[in-house]
């Protein structure tokens, strides 16, 4: 497993201190992790994220494997941090994001919708709405490759916020599908980038 975790990146002693957030996943510089599509429970689905000392960050065990309309982001401890459960009221469904009180019930914090569209074939396209009242969340697009792994988050700017894509070695060797690369930019929360992550596991199977 240790083959698959991020190189320690060292950073400059002159690198400014974290910001004061709400949120312990909210840092002043870029931050890198690796996202392994696989759960750390025998059997199970999911996906173990580790950041860039190869320690574990996040982890999504999903025992039910003919079920996966309702999954939990949690910490390495177990602690729920996102609930996310699909709706299926409309055509395509959409997906919400729950606070990490880890019950599905109330206003959600942030709601993922694929935009389905006969000129971008090419692109899956997902909307992420978010509750006004959370001021710590704004508002993402997700834009992917039908063929590919890789995709970006961008903001109502269009400026990218975080990247996906297929890790590769020092040397530039892929480590497989299953081994990704994600990227979040200053002052995002890295826990909402997972969960987004996440409903694009969801769209495709991978969970």
């Amino acid at each position: 497993m240790a083959k698959i975790c991020p190189e320690l990146m060292l950073e400059q002693s002159s690198s400014p201190p974290p910001p004061s957030s709400s949120s312990p996943y909210v840092t002043s510089i870029r931050e890198t992790f690796t996202i392994w599509m696989k759960s750390l429970v025998f059997h199970g689905n999911g996906c173990t994220v580790f950041n860039s000392k190869g320690e574990i960050i996040f982890r999504i065990d999903n025992y039910q494997e003919s079920c996966r309309d309702e999954v939990c982001l949690m910490d390495l401890k177990g602690q729920v941090i996102f609930s996310i459960k699909r709706e299926k009221l409309r055509v395509f469904g959409r997906w919400n994001g729950y606070g990490s009180c880890g019950r599905i019930k109330g206003r959600p914090l942030f709601q993922v919708k694929r935009n389905y569209s006969m000129f971008s074939s090419d692109n899956v396209i997902c909307n992420v709405g978010c509750d006004e009242t959370n001021v710590g969340i704004g508002c993402y697009k997700i834009q992917q490759l039908v063929r590919s792994t890789s995709f970006k988050v961008t903001n109502t700017a269009g400026q990218v916020v975080a990247e996906v894509k297929r890790k590769q070695s020092s040397r530039g060797f892929g480590y497989g599908e299953e081994v990704l690369s994600l990227e979040v930019q200053p002052h995002i929360d890295h826990s909402l980038i997972v969960a987004l992550v996440t409903v694009c596991g969801l769209i495709h199977g991978k969970l």
